[in-house]
This record gives C-alpha cells, sequence and structure tokens, in this order.
C-alpha cells in the first residue's frame, strides 16, 4: 500500500490506494467521523469485473421485477417501510456518525424514508394507471412502462432520504436502482442495501456501488443503464449530464440552492423569525433547500434581526448523538474551511459580523452559528451557495425590490414568503424563480408535492405522482 498526498488551498486530501489482484490500483473509500476526526472504517472500491456484474444483476432482475404486479411492490415497500421504522435508531447513528447530523434529525429522516415508501405503495398504482384520450381512433390511451436500470448519483447530507426520495417510485414503477453514494457515507449506502435485503428483495433490484466519482463514468457509459439522477453540486450535474447527453441517455438533476427567505413588513415576525433559525440551520445548514438568503423588509429588518438573535443564542452546539445537541460539525474539515472562507471574504467586502464567523471549538470540523448584516450582492454568502450554518440578512427597500434579490441569483430551487396578507404572498410567490415557493413555512420535501428546481438548481422532478413518471416511457397505444 502507499499514500499520495495532495494539497489544495488550505485542504489535504489523504487518498490511500490498494494493490488488487487484478494488477490494477483501488481507491480505498474512507468514512471518517467528522466530530474528531477518527477513522470510522474504510471500504474498498469495487473493481471493474464487480461492477460489471453487478449491473448484469440488476438487468437480469429488471427483465422479472417489470412483470410483477403492483400489488407485489407494493408490499415489498411497505416491508422496507417496517424495516425502517423497526431499526431507525441504528441508521440514524450510523447518519450522525458519518456526516455530522444531529441524532434527532436522523431518526427524523429515517421516518421520512418510511412515509415514502409507504406513500408509494399506497398510491404508485394510480399514479401509473393507462390513462383513456379521446381520438380518432376506436381506442386510444396512455400507458407507463419502466425504463430498465437507473444509476442514482447522490451527495451526504441526507444520506438515506435522498436516495430513497428516489429510488422508491422508481422500483414502484417496475425499474431497479443503481447507487453511487458520496465516498464518506458508504456505511449509509451499504445499509441500504441492506434494508431491500432484510425485505426479500430479489437480487438486483437495489445495488450500492462502492465507487468513486472519479470512476463512475463507466457506469454511466454501460448499455445496460438506460438513465441518471444526480443530487449534488452543479458542477457535478453539468459533467454527467454532459456525459449522458452525448449517449442520449435521460438525466434529472436536484441541484444546489440559494433559497430567499423573504420577510414583509406584515408577517408575524417571531414566526418568522423562529422558523428562520430552523430553516437556516438544520442539518448543520446543509442542504439545498435551506433558506440561505434573509430578505427583510426595511421598516421591520431591526426587530427581526434581535428575534433571529435571541433564536440562534438557544442553539446548542455539540456532540450529533447528543439528544440536547441542534447543531454539529460540518460533514467534513475542508467544509468548514470553505464555509469560513465564504464568510471572511464577505466581510471583507464590508458585512458586519453579529454572531459567530469562527470555528467551533469542539473541532476543526464545527464552524459557529453566524450572522451577517449589511449583505449585498458582491458578496459570497449573497452571490454564492453557502452550505454551512451562515445566516445572512438582506434589507429591502419595498415589496419590489423584496422580489428582485428573490431572483437575483443563479439558482431557482425553493422560496419562502411570510405575510399575513396570503393573496398578496400568493401574487409574489409566482413571481419568484423557484420549483416551490412555501407562504408562512418553512421550504422542505413532501412526497405528495413535486420536487425539483429551475436555472442552475437542475431540471426534473422528484416526488408526487410527477416525479414517479420520470423514469418511464410513457406510451401513446391507439386503436382502430
Amino acid at each position: 500500500m502507499f499514500c499520495l498526498i495532495y494539497l489544495e488551498g488550505t485542504s489535504v486530501w489523504n487518498i490511500s490506494f490498494i494493490y488488487s489482484d487484478k494488477n490494477t490500483f483501488t481507491m480505498a473509500l474512507k468514512s471518517i467521523n467528522p466530530v474528531n476526526g477518527q477513522l470510522l472504517k474504510e471500504y474498498n472500491e469495487y473493481s471493474s469485473e464487480i461492477i460489471t456484474r453487478r449491473i448484469a444483476a440488476a438487468q437480469v432482475c429488471y427483465e422479472k421485477w417489470r412483470e410483477t404486479p403492483f400489488s407485489y411492490r407494493a408490499k415489498l415497500l411497505q416491508r422496507c417501510a417496517e424495516q425502517l421504522v423497526n431499526s431507525r435508531h441504528e441508521y440514524a447513528r450510523l447518519i450522525s456518525m458519518e456526516m455530522g447530523k444531529p441524532i434527532n434529525e436522523s431518526v427524523a429522516e429515517i421516518e421520512k424514508c418510511a412515509w415514502v415508501c409507504q406513500y408509494y405503495a399506497e398510491n404508485g398504482a394510480s399514479f401509473l394507471e393507462k390513462q383513456l384520450v379521446e381520438t380518432d381512433g376506436t381506442h386510444s390511451y396512455i400507458h407507463y412502462e419502466p425504463l430498465g436500470v437507473i444509476l442514482a448519483i447522490m451527495p451526504w447530507n441526507f444520506p438515506f432520504w435522498q436516495v430513497f426520495r428516489f429510488a422508491v417510485p422508481a422500483i414502484m414503477a417496475g425499474n431497479t436502482v443503481l447507487l453511487k453514494h458520496a465516498s464518506n457515507v458508504s456505511g449509509c449506502a451499504l445499509a441500504i442495501e441492506e434494508v431491500f435485503q432484510y425485505t426479500d428483495a430479489p437480487a438486483g433490484l437495489f445495488t450500492a456501488l462502492l465507487v468513486a466519482s472519479d470512476n463512475i463514468a463507466e457506469v454511466i457509459e454501460h448499455s445496460d443503464v438506460k438513465a441518471i439522477t444526480l443530487t449534488g453540486s452543479e458542477k457535478a450535474g453539468a459533467a454527467v449530464a454532459a456525459q449522458a447527453g452525448k449517449l442520449i441517455k435521460k438525466t434529472v438533476m436536484e441541484l444546489g440552492g440559494s433559497d430567499p427567505f423573504v420577510v414583509l413588513e406584515d408577517a408575524d415576525l417571531k414566526k418568522a423569525a423562529e422558523t428562520a433559525v430552523k430553516a437556516r440551520f438544520i442539518n448543520n445548514g446543509q442542504s439545498c433547500i435551506a433558506a440561505k438568503r434573509f430578505i427583510i423588509h426595511k421598516t421591520i429588518v431591526k426587530e427581526f434581526i434581535r428575534l433571529v438573535e435571541n433564536e440562534v443564542n438557544k442553539l446548542v452546539v455539540g456532540d450529533p448523538l447528543d439528544d440536547k445537541t441542534n447543531l454539529g460539525p460540518m460533514a467534513r474539515v475542508d467544509l468548514a474551511e470553505t464555509v469560513l472562507s465564504q464568510i471572511q471574504k464577505s466581510i471583507d467586502n464590508g458585512a458586519h459580523l453579529l454572531l459567530g464567523g469562527i470555528t467551533g471549538d469542539q473541532g476543526d470540523a464545527f464552524v459557529k452559528p453566524t450572522i451577517l448584516l449589511n449583505v449585498k450582492r458582491g458578496m459570497p454568502v449573497y452571490d454564492e451557495e453557502v452550505f454551512g450554518p451562515v445566516l445572512p440578512i438582506i434589507e429591502a427597500e419595498n415589496e419590489e425590490d423584496c422580489i428582485r434579490i428573490a431572483n437575483d441569483t443563479v439558482y431557482g430551487l425553493g422560496a419562502s414568503v411570510w405575510s399575513n396578507d396570503i393573496d398578496r404572498a400568493q401574487k409574489i410567490a409566482s413571481r419568484i424563480e423557484a420549483g416551490c415557493v412555501f407562504i408562512n413555512g418553512m421550504v422542505k420535501s413532501d412526497p405528495r408535492l413535486p420536487f425539483g428546481g429551475i436555472k442552475l438548481s437542475g431540471y426534473g422532478r422528484e416526488l408526487s405522482e410527477v416525479g414517479i413518471r420520470e423514469f418511464v416511457n410513457i406510451k401513446s397505444i391507439w386503436i382502430k
């Protein structure tokens, strides 16, 4: 064994390689506890031979799975839900150990995965019923058929939920699934594979592939892989979409976000402030749909700042395995360094630091909850996606200015609007460029609602009846 050290800025990446029996080098994927930097486990990357066999098994499974009745698929998903609920504390602990999510949020994530299993078990068949259409034919209808083997490239921040919200409807529709998970949550990837094994799912229905991002190209190019979905950065999305596009393979992209949280002068300020803190600091600030730019009407900005500061001071920062903790470490030290750099550059450009802005006392992956004032265009916390516990406040002159600032971003994932005048809020919501807008509430994904973005936040939708139809052949049948 030997080791290659790669230096980039202030980050140090330690990449170990293990010599395989095929006279090739395979990378060891490391799961590291972000609280203390200790190695939890090391996983050998799968060789090309193993990957090829697993894809072949997924294809064989698909040829039989597509013929199974919806009732059979529904029962399997119900067994998945039962397994998730029964073992939720075990799975939650794994999430918190691998990426630092507070344990109570990890438990809630597992329970949400059980919900999506139950939701599609109950509704998937009706979503894919053939639809009669009147034409000049004797009989015409729209028929939904599965595509085949679908590859999912998933991130670490919601290591169970983001997998289940794609995989469950895809499987209910008759497809089989390959998962390439983020390397630092390889334990979660294998645990999800085990969830399906516990339900006696056929071999190849859900398959985890332990493979580094640099080596995913061969999977995308495989002829049995019919489509790809990715949740991650716009850079990763662009690269995968470009490769898939050359092969004319369908993709769904759920990418970054810089969601506006708009508070108008007639809003319930106390409720808005409480929700703002939850919406920004959930999952240690590492959520695509976290509120990231707080756009406040100038007449109430001082009171909003006071209320938000009070709420932030209530946050308990610490060990994510402690029930009292509601803000843990970031998933990796290099991610904390990136956020601290964005904070400092914003301060250098004129932002005012009200709270936080430094690494936490608990360890290098911790970033103290931060509030920045006087935030304007040209600062990283305004222009970029900040994937960490930073709450930037932007003062708006009036309603039109709120809308202008909300849309002044390359992203378009979600948005939140706060006003006691619901008609007014709905008109504003219709003008905000985003895949979803929540009025007087925190943006969240829900199995009953389509989820996805526009602009650099991606394309396509997950969840609801819309999401289950992303990876099917929508076939027209005409009879005379």
